[in-house]
């Protein structure tokens, strides 16, 4: 896909997906908005295990970075008197500095590593990062940082809501980052992560640097996932250092291979199954009679339970996850199509009433390729 036709899908998505806002009610155009913070960091994360083969437990370290970067900035800038939309593109750049800088540092020391040593690496990351968040009094421990309020523009306030408008903006925001993402996937550089993913010295014999290759795939993975974090601190006007732990990290990772590994489609179904699956999981709960202690137990419990098993089923039934089964339906659906209609040849192959089922070739005297009008054999020029 050239790059032109990947921009005009992203603009007709994007304006798709900005009318489908008018048609939710206040609390859907907040889910959506979530689900656009999260397909930030799962499509950086799809883009980097899927193309570079570099497995990261630690995205939701990156997430906050990019939150504390955005709210820092605006809370400077709010100071100094600058407001609107000035100071949401600047603290939206200082988020994606931010989260990019530190995964430059997690990519250089990486670049090296391989599967589970990686994997610790990036672990050690998430844990560390909001541990840190917790005790460092300019980030104001576990309260977090609240921004200052980011309100519906004037001349929008009494066309759409508060929630609309969020919506909007982490629309746009998802747009340029999973556009970006499209563009270096089908550019040379993701032709060079494939070449790194499937076989790094045969990469390096073909001119390619793999350690450079990798750095750059955590780079521009970790810019994704400081724009989720940036618009989910939009969102939720504050950050704080419990929103990012363990737990997010594994939910963005299982989201991305239940999604499709490897697919900007399946990272956009997991991102919207990481806001929908604990919102119906809780709605079932609500309506099932059981005592209250219980509800509370299963809802923190229940959807990771029920993620889980998703990935199992889907990893036993559907490795390529529900994008890849997508595929697979629609590959099947116009390999049907492909298959020819039967015409007035193969309409004439099926015997009727009137028809004799032996054929002429076959009858007494009849002409045809083996007998001869009196019944006698036909002679080939070999035999004489």
């Amino acid at each position: 896909m050239n790059a032109r036709r990947t921009l005009l899908l992203a603009l007709g998505g994007l304006v798709l997906a900005i009318g489908l806002t008018f048609l939710l009610d206040p609390y859907r155009n907040y889910q959506l908005a979530l689900a656009a913070a999260y397909l930030c960091a799962t499509a950086g994360l799809t883009v980097l295990v899927g193309l570079s083969g570099q497995l990261s437990l630690g995205h939701a370290a990156l997430m906050a970075a990019g939150g504390y970067g955005y709210a820092l900035t605006s809370q400077a800038l709010t100071s100094a008197g600058v407001g609107g939309v000035p100071r949401f593109l600047a603290a939206t750049v200082a988020a994606a500095v931010a989260a990019g800088v530190l995964g430059l540092l997690l990519g250089l020391a990486g670049a090296r590593l391989h599967g589970p040593y990686l994997a610790g690496l990036t672990l050690t990351l998430v844990v560390a990062v909001p541990a840190v968040a917790a005790s460092v009094g300019a980030l104001q421990g576990d309260r977090g940082v609240r921004i200052e309020f980011e309100g519906v523009p004037g001349p929008l306030k009494a066309l759409i809501a508060l929630e609309q408008w969020q919506a909007w903006v982490a629309l746009a925001v998802a747009a340029v980052a999973v556009t970006g993402l499209a563009l270096v996937r089908d550019g040379r550089t993701g032709l060079r992560m494939r070449a790194v993913r499937d076989d790094e010295v045969a990469a390096a014999l073909a001119g390619i640097a793999p350690a450079r290759v990798k750095v750059l795939a955590f780079v521009v993975s970790s810019v994704t996932a400081g724009l989720g974090g940036a618009v989910l601190t939009f969102v939720t006007q504050s950050v704080s250092p419990g929103a990012y732990t363990v737990s997010l990290s594994l939910l963005l990772l299982v989201a991305v291979v239940v999604g499709g590994l490897g697919s900007l489609l399946g990272a956009a179904l997991g991102a919207v199954l990481l806001v929908l699956l604990p919102w119906l999981v809780g709605t079932l709960t609500d309506m099932l009679p059981l005592p209250s202690q219980v509800t509370q137990r299963l809802d923190g419990t229940l959807p990771l339970l029920v993620f889980g098993s998703l990935l199992i089923v889907l990893v036993a039934g559907a490795p390529g996850g529900l994008a890849g089964a997508l595929t697979a339906a629609r590959d099947r659906r116009r390999a049907r199509r492909r298959l020819p209609a039967p015409g007035p040849t193969a309409a004439r192959l099926v015997p009727t009433a009137g028809d004799d089922p032996t054929g002429p070739a076959a009858r007494p005297g009849s002409v045809g390729p083996t007998a001869t009008r009196s019944g006698e054999p036909v002679r080939t020029p070999t035999e004489g």
